[in-house]
């Protein structure tokens, strides 16, 4: 028994440098969540192994290039050997970013993780290098219901989608590009998305009208009903609607917000017919000083909220509308906080009459809550 303290003591010292050393992984307590951050200089990848059994993963690089690791992956040649293992795996939703990845190792990477039940794949902040191997045959990857990139540059440029599709099995449902170094897409190379429902390219300020045409490849998104395309460059609704017209896209729901479109139209550009299946628009945040002309003749939900609208729109300067938001304009601000040179005198502010619109709105904007399909 009178070893025991001795041998606490002499441990005393290894526990406190472990404790001042912080750990590249943390796995939280119900097991679900493994986060890894290997920032430091001489990284110990196995601590990766701690994530073995969560639901979502989260690992991050420092930035260290993973180019060691593709001899090894390499020598795994048929994954098949592999594949009750990786079937008993319990990730659904994996992250991968801060790293330069070679391109032959992220795809036999998603090669591997075709035998998994992986639904959820994003990648962050990550340099692809090198040219990629022959496509397979048929899809060998993951049946992806979600694909989210960030911030991922690729050595083969524009021809990226092209070159990871046939890695993927059919069936993905949500396509998220943002911070695209090209999005200057070999359409002729990409294969329909038969499944594809939303497709987010928010976040890209580049890409403008002829960057929206060049990455809407026609007649590759026939299932498409949600368009995100918030911050990325466009200048008026009408440019939108003829990419969208060029491309053959029909959305239900679409999302221009945060676009600067109180650009002046462009007196000798041909008017454009919108999609007959689009019943959403969101032009919030969009620098509007009036109504635009031209917008659909009938919507289910229009978002005009914080613009700058001086007056409440006539109503034949908008379309035929169920549920209208204006929240954020000018003339909404209450007259309490405008001053008022009357109130100086007299130290009362008069009351303001609320119009039918602005009376309506107040009820409509429980309901956009759960209708708007972007936040």
């Amino acid at each position: 028994m009178a070893r025991a303290p001795c041998l606490l003591l002499l441990l005393l010292p290894l526990l406190r440098v472990s404790a001042d050393t912080p750990e590249p992984c943390e796995v939280d307590d119900e097991d679900v969540r493994c986060a890894c951050n290997f920032s430091g200089s001489q990284p110990d990848w196995s601590e990766a192994f701690q994530c073995i059994g969560s639901v979502e993963v989260e690992i991050r690089g420092g930035g260290h290039s993973l180019e060691p690791f593709l001899k090894r992956a390499e020598g795994y040649s048929d994954p098949r050997q592999y594949a009750d293992t990786i079937k008993a795996l319990r990730v659904r939703r994996l992250t991968v970013g801060a790293a330069r990845v070679p391109a032959r190792l992220l795809l036999g990477v998603l090669r591997v993780l075709g035998y998994s039940r992986l639904k959820e794949l994003t990648l962050e902040d990550l340099e692809v290098t090198g040219t990629a191997p022959p496509p397979p045959l048929e899809a060998a990857g993951p049946a992806l219901s979600t694909l989210r990139l960030r911030n991922v540059s690729w050595a083969t440029g524009g021809s990226w989608l092209a070159e990871l599709q046939p890695w993927l099995k059919p069936g993905l449902k949500v396509l998220t590009v943002a911070d695209a170094h090209s999005l200057a897409l070999s359409c002729e190379q990409v294969r329909t998305f038969p499944a594809l429902t939303t497709l987010d390219l928010s976040d890209n300020p580049g890409l403008g009208e002829r960057g929206l045409t060049a990455a809407l490849c026609p007649h590759k998104f026939p299932a498409l009903q949600n368009l995100a395309l918030r911050n990325t460059g466009l200048q008026t609704p009408t440019a939108a609607c003829a990419a969208l017209a060029a491309a053959g896209v029909q959305p239900h729901r679409l999302d221009l917000s945060r676009n600067s479109l109180g650009a002046p139209a462009n007196p000798s550009a041909a008017g454009c017919t919108w999609p007959s299946t689009l019943n959403s628009l969101n032009l919030s945040f969009a620098g509007l000083q009036q109504v635009p002309k031209g917008l659909p003749a009938k919507l289910s939900v229009l978002d005009l909220s914080y613009n700058r609208l001086n007056r409440e729109p006539r109503p034949e300067e908008l379309p035929k509308v169920d549920n209208l938001t204006l929240d954020g304009n000018p003339f909404l601000v209450p007259e309490a906080s405008k001053p008022q040179e009357h109130s100086m005198n007299s130290g009362v502010v008069p009351a303001r009459a609320p119009s039918p619109l602005s009376v309506g709105m107040s009820g409509t904007l429980v309901l956009l809550q759960g209708v708007r399909a972007f936040a």
